[in-house]
């Protein structure tokens, strides 16, 4: 049975809520971009510095480490929002419409229980980092705060675009799985 996927982008409708996270999210994919675009240039930039100028670098491995992470969970949502993440429905496929929704629902409540332990215990570190000022073990000593801030910012992102996608199936402005029946 094989069948290409419809899925594409998440829906939204007229719905305020899912209009606005759906801008969130794609406003958090630009600032991952911009992100990576940055580690990037950094790099070029370290490289021209280290073996052009034959001189050593501070701050650039560790810039290009904390942007690195910071755009991978800064642009969670966005990634959700396309539905990029990795999908097999090759069960999803083969079950009735109303299988499809229940288990839709079920995978979406334990991805958003599982995403906000993470939030919670993220934001937890973090705060933890702010108020203790952590500062990182190189000759840069940058405040840990910062770059840790993209775990409860890319985590609750995510949460809420997650519950977004279950709110569009509820509503049923979008699909289960993003698939169409056949």
């Amino acid at each position: 049975m094989a069948s290409q996927s419809s899925a594409a982008v998440s829906r939204t409708g007229n719905n305020p809520f899912l209009r606005a996270v759906a801008a969130l999210s794609t406003l958090a994919g630009w600032c991952s971009a911009a992100m990576i675009v940055a580690a990037v240039a950094i790099t070029c930039q370290m490289i021209f510095v280290r073996f052009v100028l034959n001189q050593s670098t501070v701050w650039q491995t560790e810039a290009v480490v904390y942007l690195a992470i910071g755009a991978t969970l800064i642009g969670l949502p966005y990634v959700q929002r396309l539905r990029g993440h990795v999908n097999v429905d090759l069960v999803p496929l083969a079950l009735s419409r109303n299988a499809r929704y229940y288990m839709y629902l079920l995978t979406m409540a334990l991805s958003i229980t599982i995403v906000a332990i993470v939030l919670f215990y993220g934001y937890e570190h973090w705060h933890l980092a702010y108020e203790r000022n952590w500062k990182s073990d190189t000759i840069w000593a940058v405040r840990l705060w910062i770059p840790y801030l993209s775990i409860p910012v890319g985590f609750g992102l995510f949460l809420l675009q997650l519950i977004a996608d279950l709110v569009a199936v509820i509503l049923k402005i979008d699909t289960p799985f993003g698939l169409e029946d056949v």
